[in-house]
């Protein structure tokens, strides 16, 4: 806290004359803690939090106006006005000056001079002087923003003078007193403005003119007393010869001074409407901003030509902007936008485009000015490219006629491309460029062309701008002509005919064109289908624009198609539109509007590829025509058996190659006529798309299906558009990629040389005699003439290698890149697979999609590193989960597929045990489980008679189940062993992909199936160790379903019960003996099965014979008591302890209390068993303990009763307490359910052991707080030591909480919650504080 936000005392001197003293003192310390707080959260750096703290603090000051609190609160904040911490000043000074507003009566003077005495400047300490200038400043801040201060004339001048006298202390607060001095005046009325002016502003120019500031407040003056200032310094003419390069010099200060803030200075905007107003415009513009600023460029000089360029726009008249917006500057502005490269370095484009739309929002009236603007920024070109973005939202604040004439002005500029008319700019790294290809007038031709038919399509694209359908129309028509049209002779009929070239259109720009097109089509058919779509009699854009087609096909002596139609092209076009005609008939089906759609599209590519779409035209109307002429429903076998292949599979195939372009519209339309023709898929058709998805055949036999791409083609379009864009940050990028090439040249180089390579490499050195034997030293060196042709022999070999590591390459790459347009083909053809799953959950043949999905999901879990897989692998996955396992609806006409399923019932069980991932394992046996859900669900009529009449060799024959489960056509004959191997294979190996989950959601959704499984898992109980624990958990989760309980009969229930209770009675006889974790676990598990079957004999109400499993819990206390004392597996021994008594308390055995000694008794000095512990870890020793002042005179009775030291009474917590009562815990809970050394031991005669023991009902809240005095004392750690316990569970073997579970586990962590050693160790005056304990935390359990 600084030491400055408490408000100083009043002095006594002050006190005396005022003589109120004592009622001041007395006010100050009545103030509230709720008024206080104000000031804190004042300064406090949420805005919001600010704000309702003034707010509250004006409330609370109009109610005591008059009062104390008025005068701590000025003092308060005015204080708070120096305060230490930046952000918190302002804060105070806003505050301040609200009070100020809302309170007129105070004086403004009187709280100006209390800020000058608090911050006297001449008596302040060098070290307070940063403060007390701050604090001067926002106290003038609060009086101007209180609205106040220029009302007041003598407060006014009093500010004005210490605004001048806080300027020159330049180095701490800079330029802000003299810009708090320029606000301030700009408010002031012009009288007392030209009172103040002469003693803020000198007569001379130069002194104006050197500082940012006084140039301001002189164009202040000039704008309000024009006079008043003439009158000064005379006739001044800011914009002469003279004095252009000092504005220049201020401009550039002003712009390095707003450089973080990026905002226009306010004296440049003055400058700018001084200039409008004197028609001295173009001599400022041109000589100030062109001349001046952009001479030596710097970027915070350029960004301030930028943001006045964009101010500017509203100001001008059209003849200004032509001159404004074709100078240097936008040159500069459009050299900027190519060379800059965020986030590195900052780009201007977002924010001129916010200049620019407020220009257009703002003169909609005007719509020649709209697209003068427009124009001018589209026609800046670096090298024929426009720097602007071919989606550039500003157009959505067009007006219809400016619309109108920006598509006008793009189509003629696409026709006749006029480079004068462009501002045509190339980079530094353009000039450098030696390649005279760069700069030849086709280049920049193809490149405007480009963006101009780009540009066209998104202005249709834009959904926020409002069109006409005879824009879009016009727009789609030039697109269509061009792309695949040529003119012979102009025509009346066809207007687009009149339209001639300067330049002619070649095939690069015809595909660039014909691409744009069909963007279009698919913005027309997605995202107008509801307004726009269906006009002009309910036909859709696709439509109209193929019967403007088929008009130019009719004028073929005006125009012709660019590939010519042949005779057969021609008709199968004539026939697709009577075809159309057709399914007009049956537009009221859906199913004909997705055939319409198809035709449409595949009769538009036929422009584009003719031989190709010829062959799928004619396919699609043959089975158009068969779907729709067929009278009935043929069935899938007189399909298959035909001779000629059913027009469902021909219009798969059609399907799949329309997938196999790179379209989404393709796509997007296959899906839709998939979706309809799903009703009358064969297996046939099924299969040609499962034959795709396969990846062992899809791999070897890529011939089916095509794969197309143009992204080499687009790749070079790309890299013809944006090479020269970043050449300016290419230098040090080349050379990094460059040195990287050759490092990996030479990696792959000496990763492939062969042993051919050598032995050719050692030829040629042999044949050159450059390899000597054992006597090479007594030969000659080579001679020139033979070290030339051995270099040349060289040359050629290492030339031949390099070529043959290149096409290895090239051949690797190539098949990379055919591995992925297989796999993007593949998640394509998933679409036909989700649409049938979601259209056709009922058809049998979705049956057959469990095994092609779960080879996808196996393939790609082995190797999903790329993205590509990934996404193969999440679709594949989200259509097996969502759409198939989890559907609502599924197959309920079987027919012969009975065996088949369960057959394929027990290979997906085989295999999810096979598996090495938990993850894959888990989707085969979902499968399983959907199979039994299908089998489940049909009735028995249909199924194979075969399968329930054989059972499988080897097993018994299970009864049916009386009910509904008997109509069902599952055998549980035959799926019971399947499901009997899985789970004895998860009970006994230890590494098994299966889980407990598994098996408890098949348990949940097949109780019939559950209780033909409980057998195996009773006999695992009394298994060995990790057999056992997993049986126990899950008989816990499974005997507590009610669908389960629903499947038995009362007598095989009990039956079951005991069964199961005879099995965990058998694993408690070595209760207590555990030696190791595991065994310790076994342990646990068994007594936590033995608690839940105590819940369920007592729902049940069962009569069970309990007498020998009491006297085996009886027999192991003693042992369980021994190894708790020892502390042995002391992570769960409180655990074990606890579910042993839960259990015994059933049985009528409570828990033995703990007997408490007298507070008047003195402990004993004699060592006890804690001592004694505490001495063997020895961590001090016995001459460096403190003395216990304790009294000798201790019976040895009183030695064997746990008792508590000094200590552990004293309330105090800390290490050492821990510690000690984590040592007294073992030895402490020795006593509970035990006899103390001269206590009886309980007296079991209360059992009745004459008669069997019959399972009394639970007890429930008998419990008194005395009783749980009696609970075994644990250390205070014990809740962490019992979590890591549970950490310690296998995680994967449970899944989720019995909710009959619950109450015990309840009752443990009460007597936990009660169980501190504090408390059990104070004696009888605390009784009444454990009794207060022991209510509220069983309340809250």
């Amino acid at each position: 806290i600084d030491g400055q936000d408490v408000a100083e005392p009043t002095s006594p001197g002050e006190a005396t004359q005022s003589g109120a003293l004592p009622a001041d003192r007395h006010g100050l310390l009545q103030h509230s803690r709720e008024f206080l707080d104000f000031f804190w959260d004042i300064a406090k750096p949420q805005q919001e939090t600010r704000l309702e703290a003034t707010e509250k603090l004006l409330e609370y000051l109009r109610t005591r106006p008059q009062g104390s609190e008025m005068k701590y609160a000025l003092k308060r904040l005015i204080t708070g006005l120096g305060v230490g911490r930046e952000t918190a000043r302002p804060c105070y000074s806003l505050a301040l000056a609200q009070l100020l507003q809302s309170f007129e009566d105070i004086s403004l003077c009187s709280i100006l001079q209390q800020i000058q005495e608090k911050y006297d400047l001449h008596q302040m300490k060098k070290a307070m002087m940063r403060p007390a200038l701050f604090g001067n400043l926002f106290g003038v801040l609060a009086l101007f923003q209180s609205g106040r201060l220029v009302k007041d004339r003598e407060a006014l001048m009093k500010s004005v003078k210490l605004l001048q006298a806080l300027s020159l202390h330049h180095n701490h607060l800079q330029e802000q007193p003299q810009k708090a001095l320029v606000d301030i005046l700009s408010e002031v009325p012009e009288a007392m403005l030209q009172e103040i002016l002469p003693k803020v502003l000198r007569g001379d120019l130069n002194m104006v003119l050197g500082s940012p500031e006084l140039l301001e407040l002189f164009l202040l003056a000039q704008k309000k007393v024009p006079e008043k200032l003439e009158s000064m310094m005379g006739s001044v003419n800011l914009f002469s010869d003279e004095n252009v390069p000092r504005l220049v010099n201020v401009l550039r200060t002003a712009a390095t001074a707003v450089k973080k803030e990026r905002k226009l200075p306010r004296m440049a905007l003055d400058l700018l409407h001084l200039a409008l107003k004197e028609d001295k415009f173009p001599r400022f513009w041109k000589e100030v901003v062109e001349q001046g600023l952009l001479k030596k460029q710097s970027w915070p000089a350029s960004y301030l030509c930028f943001r006045l360029l964009g101010t500017a726009l509203p100001l001008l008249s059209k003849e200004q902007l032509q001159m404004v917006l074709r100078g240097d500057l936008i040159r500069h502005y459009g050299e900027h936008m190519v060379t800059a490269k965020p986030p590195s370095q900052f780009r201007f484009g977002p924010e001129m485009d916010e200049y620019v739309g407020t220009f257009l929002e703002g003169c909609k009236d005007d719509p020649e000015q709209q697209l003068a603007v427009l124009v001018a920024f589209s026609s800046v070109t670096n090298q024929g490219l426009p720097v602007v973005p071919t989606v550039w939202r500003v157009v959505q604040f067009l007006s219809p006629p400016a619309l109108q004439g920006y598509v006008a002005w793009l189509q003629n500029m696409f026709l006749q491309p006029n480079l004068d008319s462009l501002v045509d700019f190339s980079t530094a790294n353009q000039k450098k460029a030696q390649d005279a290809s760069l700069h030849v007038p086709e280049r920049a031709v193809f490149r405007l062309r480009k963006w101009l038919i780009h540009r066209l399509v998104s202005i249709v694209d834009n959904m926020h701008l409002e069109k006409e359908d005879a824009l879009v129309e016009q727009v789609a028509r030039f697109c269509l002509f061009h792309a695949f049209f040529v003119t012979k002779k102009p025509m009346s009929q066809i207007p687009e005919t009149k339209q001639k070239f300067s330049f002619p259109l070649e095939g690069q720009s015809r595909e660039v064109v014909g691409n744009a097109f069909f963007s279009l089509l698919q913005t027309l058919s997605t995202h107008f289908k509801q307004a726009p779509d269906q006009t002009r009699g309910g036909q859709s854009w696709a439509y109209r624009l193929v019967q403007w087609a088929d008009k130019l096909l009719n004028h073929s002596r005006g125009v012709t198609t660019v590939l010519p139609f042949t005779t057969q092209q021609h008709q199968a076009w004539d026939r697709m539109l009577q075809t159309l005609r057709d399914l007009e008939a049956h537009s009221t089906e859906a199913r004909a509007a997705a055939f319409q759609h198809l035709l449409l599209l595949v009769g538009i590519h036929l422009f584009k590829s003719p031989a190709e779409c010829c062959d799928l035209l004619n396919d699609i109307q043959t089975c158009i025509k068969k779907s729709l002429g067929e009278k009935s429903r043929r069935s899938r076998t007189k399909a298959t058996n035909s001779q000629e292949p059913a027009w469902v599979e021909v219009l798969v195939e059609i399907l799949l190659s329309l997938l196999a372009q790179p379209s989404h519209l393709m796509r997007q339309v296959a899906r839709s006529v998939f979706g309809h023709i799903c009703p009358h898929l064969t297996p046939r058709a099924l299969q040609l798309i499962l034959d795709v998805l396969n990846p062992e055949t899809s791999q070897d036999e890529d011939e089916n299906v095509v794969v197309t791409d143009d992204s080499d083609k687009q790749q070079l379009e790309n890299t013809e558009d944006e090479s020269d864009d970043s050449e300016d940050n290419k230098n040090a990028e080349s050379e990094d990629e460059s040195e990287e090439e050759e490092e990996s040249e030479e990696e792959d180089r000496d990763g492939d040389v062969d042993q051919g390579f050598r032995e050719q490499l050692m030829a040629v050195l042999q044949a050159g005699k450059a390899l000597g034997g054992a006597d090479s030293e007594d030969e000659e060196e080579l001679g020139d003439e033979a070290m030339m042709a051995l270099d040349q022999s060289l040359a050629s070999l290492f030339a031949e290698q390099k070529l043959r590591i290149q096409a290895r390459r090239d051949e690797k790459n190539k098949l990379q890149k055919e591995k992925t347009l297989r796999r993007d083909f593949q998640i394509r053809v998933l679409d036909l697979i989700e649409v049938l799953a979601i259209k056709q959950p009922e058809n049998r043949l979705v049956l057959e999609l469990l095994q092609p999905l779960l080879r996808i999901i196996r393939r790609s879990m082995r190797t999903s590193s790329s993205q590509q897989e990934q996404e193969l692998l999440h679709k594949t996955a989200r259509i097996f989960t969502h759409h198939l396992c989890r559907a609502r609806r599924y197959c309920h006409d079987l027919g012969g597929l009975v065996e088949t399923l369960h057959a394929q019932v027990e290979q997906l069980v085989q295999q999810a045990s096979r598996q090495a991932d938990s993850s894959v394992a888990l989707y085969h046996f979902n499968a399983s489980l959907y199979l039994l859900r299908v089998l489940k669900g049909n009735s028995g009529e249909g199924c194979a008679p075969e399968t329930q009449k054989k059972p499988r060799a080897g097993t018994n024959t299970i009864p049916k189940p009386k009910g509904p489960q008997t109509a069902s056509c599952l055998d549980l004959n035959f799926v019971t062993p399947v499901y009997s191997s899985a789970l004895s294979s998860f009970l006994s190996k230890r590494n098994s992909p299966l889980t407990a989950p598994m098996f408890l959601s098949l348990f949940s959704r097949h109780p019939v199936l559950c209780k033909s499984l409980l057998p195996v898992l009773v006999q695992h109980i009394a298994g060995p160790t990790r057999p056992r624990h997993q049986a126990c958990l899950l008989l816990q989760k499974t005997l507590t379903m009610r669908e389960l309980r629903a499947c038995f009969e009362d007598p095989e229930w009990k039956q079951l019960v005991g069964q199961v209770l005879a099995k965990v009675t058998e694993n408690l006889r070595a209760l207590g003996q555990a030696q190791t974790k595991s065994e310790h676990q076994k342990e646990l598990s068994s007594l936590e099965l033995l608690n839940t079957l105590f819940r369920s004999i007592n729902h049940e109400k069962l009569t069970l014979d309990l007498t020998g499993l009491l006297g085996v819990l009886q027999g192991q206390q003693q042992s369980l008591q021994q190894s708790l004392r020892q502390g042995a597996h002391s992570t769960g021994s409180n655990r074990l302890y606890d579910l042993y008594w839960q259990a015994m308390k059933v049985l009528g055995v409570q828990r033995p209390k703990l007997e408490k000694k007298d507070t008047k008794e003195v402990p004993s000095a004699v060592q006890s068993p804690v001592s004694m512990k505490r001495k063997k870890k020895g961590f001090l020793p016995e001459t460096k303990k403190r003395k216990k002042r304790k009294s000798e005179d201790v019976t040895q009775e009183e030695v064997a009763k746990p008792v508590a030291t000094a200590e552990e009474q004293s309330p105090s917590t800390g290490k050492k307490k821990r510690k000690r009562t984590k040592a007294k815990a073992p030895a402490q809970s020795q006593v509970n359910g035990t006899p103390a050394v001269k206590r009886p031991a309980p007296d079991t005669s209360t059992l009745s052991p004459s008669t069997p023991a019959k399972t009394p009902k639970l007890q429930k809240k008998q419990q008194k707080p005395s009783q749980v005095n009696g609970a075994a004392p644990v250390s205070p750690t014990e809740p962490a030591v019992k979590k890591k316990h549970q950490k310690a569970l296998p995680k994967k073997e449970v899944s989720g909480k019995s909710p009959q579970s619950a109450l015990p586990r309840k009752k443990a962590r009460l007597s936990l919650a009660s169980r501190s050693p504090s408390l059990l160790q104070r004696g009888a005056r605390k009784k009444k504080v454990q009794t207060l304990r022991f209510t509220i935390s069983s309340s809250k359990k």
